[in-house]
């Protein structure tokens, strides 16, 4: 019977090869006593194990970690280990699967379930006090000028700040080498590239940039085409074309050895092609000897050339034109800048008076609470009838999809409703299941059989109590409520849930409702409390 109800919860078990088997000396004891856990491995004599350590196992404390007392049988031997938990909280707990690690692999115990017992006191005895008066709470408004301290502090450590890194990019400005000519300017970029030694280091990618860059722009300052955006089809073209219109005295050869530099630096630069070190050399006294040839061909300039004058004007207007535009650039950078720090220093503020839950809640928004605010649903689901009240409509599953064929066979109707998921900041589920043979419901492993699915899902370190709950028509079930910790599957951090379930046995049928929230969540609390006060129940056991 406890194997259909586990199908029915949605519990699903592996069987592993286990070479650890444990065991605890009582599941039952009082606050603070002792329980010894005992942890055993069977291994071979050259097999290395590790035991676990740590200060807690789950919500346990561990007392004391005992010796390893070893029984050797031949040539395997049989390793004892056994530990010393309690707990100060009454309850019932989980000792967690603990890692074994057996040769490298590690090797999981089994997770035991055990309850502690409050200890009982006399409260004959116990002399009782009344209630205390309620304490006014002094408002921490009156001191607004210790605020106004604060953010009149932050505004001038802000221009400090502002001044510091203005005047450091100032100072960080590198010094511009102002040349006399192109050809001065080509020479020292080639000598200065050499220093580097670029292509000895392997990096040929970068040489062979900085190199052509130089010819690049010794052409376009020299000449006055367009040689930085050009292609190199297009840059030979220009040179040429120019050539002639400024009766430059160029020869095919040089020209020629100016395109097979370039044309290298295309491959190395797209192909990733490497040249050989002697074809580097070559390629470098092509182009120092191009920029030379060039620099000689050129006419002397009697007269004053009025295109020249012309384009002078045009790379003037041009510069003023993108100074201009840096400055406004400057100016949005600045106001920017400005705005961000009133912000920040804003909501530094009012963390200070509101605290951080106002802000969250008010400026950058809190999930839980827009559900809280929203227009929430009454609605039924399932069959045996579950009516309830949710800040969203609950979303029908397919009973058929996550159950196995050989479970749906003992069931004869089964409903599954959800919003959410059990890694979500809350998560609501309503399932409802009727059985085609008569059965007897245990609504207590029906708790414990879901603690198993939040096990499965990659809770750790549940703590679970569980009582008796009573709908307002007075319909009896079973309650399971306590923390767990889940992964956040967004940051990647643990995070620790609060979660309710109630259980309904009703005329061979099971009603189940489960909520879990971040336990620090008041909102997921608000609407929790909300949820259970609405949940109503269809009564099969009359007619």
């Amino acid at each position: 019977m406890k194997k259909i109800l586990y199908i029915l919860l949605l519990f699903t078990t592996s069987l592993f090869a286990q070479k650890v088997t444990t065991s605890i000396d009582s599941t039952k004891k009082k606050i603070g006593a002792e329980f010894k856990l005992t942890i055993k491995t069977d291994v071979d004599t050259f097999s290395k194990v590790k035991f676990p350590n740590g200060k807690f196992f789950g919500n346990l404390e561990v007392l004391e970690s005992y010796k390893i007392d070893t029984i050797r049988t031949g040539n395997r031997y049989e390793l004892i280990k056994k530990y010393g938990l309690t707990q100060f909280d009454s309850g019932k707990y989980l000792v967690p699967k603990l890692p074994v690690i057996i040769n490298g692999k590690k090797v999981f115990s089994d997770s035991i379930k055990i309850e502690i017992s409050d200890v009982k006191v006399d409260t004959l005895k116990q002399k009782m006090y009344d209630i205390k008066n309620i304490i006014p709470v002094k408002s921490d408004f009156g001191n607004w000028w210790i605020y106004l301290l604060i953010l009149l502090g932050l505004a001038v450590i802000g221009y400090f700040v502002y001044r510091f890194i203005k005047k450091k990019k100032t100072e960080e400005k590198p010094v511009v080498i102002e040349f006399k000519s192109p050809i001065e300017k080509a020479t020292s970029l080639l000598q200065q590239l050499e220093k580097k030694e670029l292509w000895q280091k392997g990096e040929i990618k970068n040489y062979y940039s900085e190199l052509t860059d130089i010819a690049r722009n010794y052409i376009e300052e020299e000449i006055q085409i367009p040689a930085m955006e050009s292609t190199t089809s297009e840059l030979i073209l220009g040179l040429r074309n120019a050539a002639k219109q400024k009766k430059l005295k160029l020869s095919a050869e040089t020209v020629e050895n100016l395109e097979k530099v370039l044309k290298q630096a295309d491959l190395v630069k797209f192909a990733k092609v490497k040249p050989l070190d002697f074809e580097i050399e070559e390629d470098k006294k092509r182009i120092s000897n191009s920029i030379v040839t060039i620099h000689n061909s050129i006419p002397e300039i009697v007269e004053e050339n009025d295109e020249l004058e012309l384009w002078n004007e045009q790379q003037k207007e041009k510069a003023r034109l993108e100074k201009l535009k840096k400055e406004k650039r400057k100016r949005i950078i600045i106001g920017v800048s400005v705005s961000v720090f009133l912000i920040v220093t804003t909501l530094g503020v009012l963390i200070a008076i509101k605290g951080f839950d106002y802000v969250k809640d008010n400026f950058i928004g809190h999930p839980t609470k827009d559900l809280v605010e929203g227009e929430w649903i009454f609605s039924e689901y399932g069959n045996p009838t579950v009516k309830i009240e949710t800040p969203k409509v609950l979303k029908r599953m397919d009973a058929e999809k996550v159950l196995p064929k050989n479970a749906m066979a003992l069931i004869k109707e089964m409903q599954i409703f959800m919003y959410g998921s059990l890694t979500d900041d809350f998560y609501i589920g309503v399932s409802t299941a009727t059985f085609k043979q008569q059965v007897q419901l245990d609504l207590e492993q029906a708790a414990e059989g879901s603690l198993k699915v939040f096990e499965a899902q990659g809770a750790t370190n549940i703590f679970v109590k569980t009582e008796e709950f009573d709908t307002q028509q007075g319909i009896k079930g079973r309650k399971a409520y306590g923390t767990m910790v889940m992964v956040d599957k967004i940051s990647g951090k643990s995070v620790k849930m609060y979660y309710e379930i109630l259980v309904f046995g009703q005329n061979n049928g099971l009603q189940q409702i489960t909520i879990m929230h971040r336990e620090d969540d008041k909102y997921g609390k608000q609407m929790l409390e909300r949820i259970l006060n609405s949940v109503e129940l269809q009564n099969i056991s009359q007619p």
